[in-house]
């Protein structure tokens, strides 16, 4: 599976429970390590970074770190992890 495959399967499921989703379709002239997916439903706003067979950049790594320190919630994903990605966006 590839990162793009895995990113659709999310968004799929996304979509099925009416979150609203943003992700940076050509990120290279963005700021480098933002999370792959931003989710927002309601009062609740998801970060998620995505990984297939990769490692997190440093960018990524201080990323994600500062945005824990919002309170939202932020994940790091990988395709092995889908019924926690489930039982996150259907609740």
């Amino acid at each position: 599976m590839t990162e793009s495959q895995f990113m659709a399967q999310i968004i799929q499921l996304a979509k099925l429970y009416e979150w609203k989703i943003y992700h940076t379709h050509d990120s290279r002239k963005s700021e480098a390590g933002w999370p792959d997916l931003t989710l927002l439903k309601g009062r609740r706003l998801i970060f998620a970074e995505l990984k297939v067979g990769a490692e997190l950049t440093a960018e990524q790594y201080f990323w994600l770190e500062d945005l824990i320190l919002t309170g939202n919630e932020v994940y790091l994903w990988s395709p092995d992890m889908w019924a926690e990605i489930q039982e996150v966006i259907t609740r």
